[in-house]
């Protein structure tokens, strides 16, 4: 499988769909760890789940989206 494509820009790690061009995710990621607010994305732009990691683990409200974007469901870790 192809490694996704990623740029990091003001220090948030942004990786791309398999076709390089729209976004799949973006954070920031602090000695090798995710960290911080999180966004995953449909490859139509729309976004996908959302939440937070503390040192590569996730916390808090994890909220995952429909289709058109709207929040369907929100989970507790």
């Amino acid at each position: 499988m192809k490694e996704k494509k990623q740029e990091i820009i003001d220090g948030v790690t942004i990786k791309y769909h398999a076709n390089g061009k729209t976004i799949w995710s973006k954070g920031k990621i602090i000695d090798g760890k995710s960290e911080g607010y999180w966004e995953w994305y449909r490859i139509d732009g729309t976004i996908k789940r959302s939440g937070h990691f503390e040192n590569g683990e996730p916390v808090g409200e994890w909220t995952t989206y429909d289709n058109k974007g709207k929040p369907y469901k929100v989970t507790k870790r």
